[in-house]
C-alpha cells in the first residue's frame, strides 16, 4: 500500500452535520422540514450548481425559496451562516489527530466565509481549504480535484485519499481519478463502493494509521 501523502475531506455531511443543521435552521425560521424535503433541497442545489456559477450562500437561498417556499430574507440569512451548523462529535479530534501525520485539506461546495465559520468551530485550520468560491466550480466536476492538485503539487492517485459521505458529490469522481476513497457512513449518506468504508472519522484515523 502506498503511504498516504494527502487526505481531502468533503465538509457538509461528512465533517459537519448538514441535515440536522439545515433542519434546525429552517425550524428556527418558522418552516420546519417535512420528511423528504431535505433531499429535495439538496437535489435542487445540485441542479443549481450546474448552471451559471453562483456562490453557495446564494444557491442555498434560492433552493430554500424554491423547494419549500421559505421567505427570501430568512433563506438568505440561513445561506450566510451554514458554516455554523454543528460538527459531528468525532470530527474535531479526528481531524486534529490526522493532521499530526499527514496533510489534511477541505474540498467543499461552499464559500470562503463558510470555511472560516467551520474552522472557527474546529478551533484550528486545516492545511488547505478549497471551496467552490475559489475553485469557481462545484463538485462532482473533476476540475475541482484539478485545482487541489495544482495547489498541493500532488497528482491524483492512490497516495491521495478522499473521505466523504456522498457518492454523487465526491466518491464517484474520486474513484474515477484513481484516488483512495473512504466512504463515511453518516446518518444522511449516499453510498458508493470505495476502497474503504468507516462509521465515522475516528475509525478513519485508525485506518489511516494502519496504512502508514
Amino acid at each position: 500500500m502506498k503511504t498516504p501523502r494527502l487526505i481531502t475531506f468533503d465538509i457538509f455531511g461528512t465533517v459537519l452535520d448538514w441535515r440536522s443543521g439545515l433542519e434546525r435552521a429552517c425550524a428556527a425560521a418558522g418552516r420546519p422540514l417535512a420528511q423528504g424535503e431535505f433531499d429535495r433541497i439538496v437535489d435542487l442545489q445540485a441542479e443549481l450548481e450546474h448552471h451559471q456559477f453562483l456562490i453557495y450562500a446564494e444557491i442555498t437561498r434560492r433552493s430554500l425559496v424554491r423547494a419549500i417556499g421559505l421567505e427570501d430574507g430568512r433563506a438568505a440569512e440561513i445561506g450566510r451562516a451554514v458554516g455554523r451548523w454543528p460538527l459531528y462529535a468525532d470530527s474535531r479530534e479526528a481531524l486534529r489527530a490526522l493532521m499530526r501525520t499527514t496533510r489534511c485539506a477541505a474540498m467543499t461546495n461552499s464559500d470562503r466565509d463558510h470555511g472560516e465559520q467551520v474552522q472557527e468551530q474546529l478551533g484550528f485550520r486545516l492545511n488547505d481549504w478549497l471551496c467552490a468560491e475559489d475553485a469557481r466550480v462545484y463538485k462532482p466536476d473533476a476540475a475541482f480535484w484539478g485545482v487541489m492538485a495544482r495547489r498541493t503539487g500532488i497528482e491524483p492517485g492512490p497516495e491521495w485519499w478522499h473521505a466523504s459521505a456522498y457518492a454523487d458529490y465526491d466518491l464517484a469522481t474520486a474513484n474515477s481519478l484513481g484516488l483512495t476513497t473512504v466512504f463515511v457512513k453518516r446518518p444522511h449518506a449516499r453510498p458508493v463502493d470505495g476502497k474503504y468504508s468507516v462509521e465515522n472519522l475516528t475509525q478513519l484515523t485508525e485506518l489511516f494509521s494502519a496504512a502508514r
